[in-house]
């Protein structure tokens, strides 16, 4: 996946919104006011998705292209390079986990409004 498919890809995890705290170039993908991605646009291409902290490990060792989370939380987020070494399929599943990762850390009650209004299948891989 390119830096265009990934962030329409992102974009399209229900009720996303793109926010650029950090400069045009670093679009912060939200759910809820909670960051769920940061897509960085530039010379190399990346995006930092929050991961379950052995799957960031076993990920970091399959795929050359999966490093620590660049200015993250090393243990819970992975640097992604979108450099086309990844299948587009296992960077989807890696971005529906972060989605999923962090709707499961929201308020009940925004949790089953997001439930309620896209359905579970929507929201958890």
């Amino acid at each position: 996946m390119n830096y265009d498919a990934t962030r329409r890809y992102l974009l399209n995890k229900p009720e996303t919104f793109e926010d650029f705290p950090f400069g045009p170039d670093a679009a912060v993908m939200k759910i809820a006011n909670k960051m769920f991605a940061l897509l960085i646009h530039g010379e190399s291409p990346r995006v930092n998705l929050k991961c379950d902290p052995h799957e960031a490990l076993i990920l970091r060792d399959i795929f050359p292209a999966v490093i620590p989370g660049y200015h993250m939380n090393k243990q819970h987020w992975n640097t992604v390079i979108l450099n086309g070494s990844i299948p587009a399929g296992e960077i989807q599943r890696m971005i529906d986990n972060s989605y999923a990762l962090v709707v499961k850390k929201l308020t009940r009650a925004q949790r089953q409004g997001l439930e309620i209004r896209h359905s579970k299948k929507a929201i958890y891989p």
